[in-house]
């Protein structure tokens, strides 16, 4: 990719995330929700049930619905992004305990090794004086 393609492949993503941000906000919807009210009182007069149905479908929904979906998709994401970070912590929290007592259980068995040593000692030095 030549040197231009790339910045013009930066311009159009950082645009594009810029109108993306822009319309996923309930502002941009209530904007949407104006501008298609503004046809509304044109398709009531008309009479015409297929041109209301039309009307409601393809201007009212589509316009305003975008943005709302678009914001309860970031809602959405920001709830499961909080989950996960709350599930990292925790699993490091535990993962910290478990290396507490791993570390508590190698010097527990250090401990048995040596009384185990000195039982064996103790009980050989006692097998050699019954001897």
């Amino acid at each position: 990719m030549s040197n231009k393609q790339s910045r013009i492949s930066v311009f159009n993503e950082k645009l594009a995330a810029r109108i993306t941000s822009g319309v996923a906000t309930m502002w941009c919807a209530y904007i949407f929700a104006i501008i298609a009210l503004i046809s509304l009182p044109s398709a009531i007069k008309t009479g015409d049930i297929v041109t209301i149905v039309a009307w409601v479908a393809q201007t009212f929904l589509q316009l305003v619905l975008l943005s709302i979906i678009m914001v309860g998709q970031n809602v959405a994401s920001a709830s499961v992004e909080q989950k996960i970070n709350e599930t990292h912590t925790a699993s490091l929290g535990e993962f910290e305990l478990a290396k507490e007592a791993r570390q508590l259980n190698n010097e527990e068995i250090k401990e048995l090794k040596e009384i185990a040593r000195e039982m064996h000692a103790l009980l050989k030095r006692l097998d050699a004086t019954q001897k």
